[in-house]
C-alpha cells in the first residue's frame, strides 16, 4: 500500500513537473507577442521596465515560497553578489537584444539563437571546461556549423543576432551553474542589482527623449507593468519543473521556446529563403542526433547505477 502511495506521489510530481515545464517553455515561445505589442516603445526603456518591476513581483514569488532567508544569505556572501552582478549584466544584454530583435523583424534569427543554445553549451565544454566529445555530440555542433555557414554565404546573412543570444546565455548559464542558488532567488538578486541602473536610465531618458510610460495611456503602461510577471512566471515555472523532470525531459521541452519563436517569426512575414530552410534543417538533424545521444547517454548512467556493487 505504501509503495503504490509512494508511486502515485511520484507520477503526480512528473505530471505538475510536465505540466510546469511546457507552460515556462510555451510562454517564452509566445514572448514576441507581447514585445510586438510594446514595437512604438524604446527596447532600451522594455528592459528597464523588465528589470524594475521584476523587482516587487520577485520579492512577492519569494514571500510566497518562503525563500527570504536563501536570498539574504546569498546578499551577504560578496563572492554570490559579485558574480550574480556579472551574470546581471550578461541576461540585461541578452534581454535588451532579444527586444530590439523582436522589434527589428529578426524574430527567426533569434529562434535559430536559442535552437543553438544547447550545442554552444556543448562547445564551451570543449573550450572553457576542456571536456571531450563524444562522435554523436561531434556530428551535432559540425551540422550546427554547417548551416550557420549555408546561411551566412548562402542567403549572405550572417546569423550575428543568433550567434549573440547563444553565446551570452550559455555565458550566463555557466555562472548560475556555479553558484548554489536558486532560480528565484537568484534572479531576485539580478534584478535587484540592476534596478538602480535601471532607475538612473529611465529617469534620463524621460528627460532626454520621454518615456511611453505614465503618458496617459493606460493600456501601455499596463503592458510595461506587465514586464514583471511577464519576466519572472516562466522562471518560476522552469524551476518547479526543475525539480521533478529528469534533465533528459527538461532537453527535450526547451525546444517549444525557440518552435513557437520560428512559427512567430513566419507569422510575422520574416523573409525565409531556402537558405534558411537547409539552415534550420541542418540545426533540427543537429538537435537531433544531440538529444538523442543524451538519452542514450542517461540510459545507459541508469543502467550503470541499478549494477549491484
Amino acid at each position: 500500500m505504501s509503495d503504490r502511495k509512494d508511486h502515485n506521489q511520484g507520477d503526480s510530481a512528473v505530471r505538475l513537473g510536465l505540466i510546469c515545464g511546457v507552460f515556462a517553455y510555451g510562454l517564452w515561445g509566445i514572448l514576441p507577442v507581447y514585445l510586438k505589442a510594446l514595437v512604438a516603445v524604446d527596447p532600451m526603456e522594455i528592459v528597464g521596465h523588465r528589470i524594475l518591476w521584476s523587482v516587487p513581483f520577485g520579492a512577492l514569488i519569494l514571500t510566497f515560497r518562503k525563500q527570504w532567508r536563501e536570498t539574504l544569505k546569498a546578499f551577504a556572501s560578496p563572492r554570490m553578489t559579485t558574480l550574480l552582478g556579472f551574470s546581471a549584466a550578461v541576461i540585461a544584454g541578452n534581454w535588451l537584444l532579444y527586444v530590439w530583435a523582436v522589434a527589428s523583424e529578426h524574430i527567426l534569427q533569434a529562434s535559430l539563437g536559442y535552437y543553438i543554445n544547447p550545442l554552444m553549451f556543448v562547445a564551451a565544454g570543449v573550450f572553457v571546461l576542456k571536456e571531450k566529445l563524444n562522435r554523436a555530440q561531434i556530428t551535432a555542433v559540425a551540422l550546427a556549423a554547417l548551416g550557420v555557414c549555408v546561411l551566412t554565404f548562402g542567403a549572405g546573412v550572417f546569423p550575428w543576432v543568433s550567434l549573440v543570444l547563444a553565446l551570452s546565455f550559455t555565458a550566463y548559464g555557466y555562472v548560475r551553474k556555479m553558484l548554489d542558488i536558486g532560480g528565484m532567488p537568484g534572479l531576485f538578486i539580478e534584478t535587484a542589482l540592476l534596478s538602480p541602473f535601471a532607475l538612473v536610465f529611465l529617469i534620463w531618458f524621460s528627460q532626454a527623449q520621454g518615456l511611453a510610460f505614465g503618458q496617459g495611456d493606460i493600456g501601455m503602461d499596463a503592458l510595461l507593468i506587465l514586464a514583471g510577471p511577464v519576466t519572472v512566471v516562466p522562471l518560476l515555472l522552469f524551476a518547479l519543473a526543475a525539480r521533478r523532470l529528469r534533465f533528459s525531459t527538461l532537453g527535450f521541452l526547451q525546444y517549444i521556446g525557440p518552435t513557437g519563436q520560428f512559427f512567430l517569426g513566419l507569422y510575422y512575414g520574416e523573409p525565409f529563403t531556402p537558405y534558411h530552410a537547409v539552415c534550420f534543417g541542418l540545426i533540427w538533424t543537429a538537435l537531433a542526433v544531440f538529444s538523442l545521444d543524451a538519452v542514450r547517454q542517461n540510459r545507459k548512467m541508469r543502467a550503470a547505477a541499478r549494477q549491484p556493487v
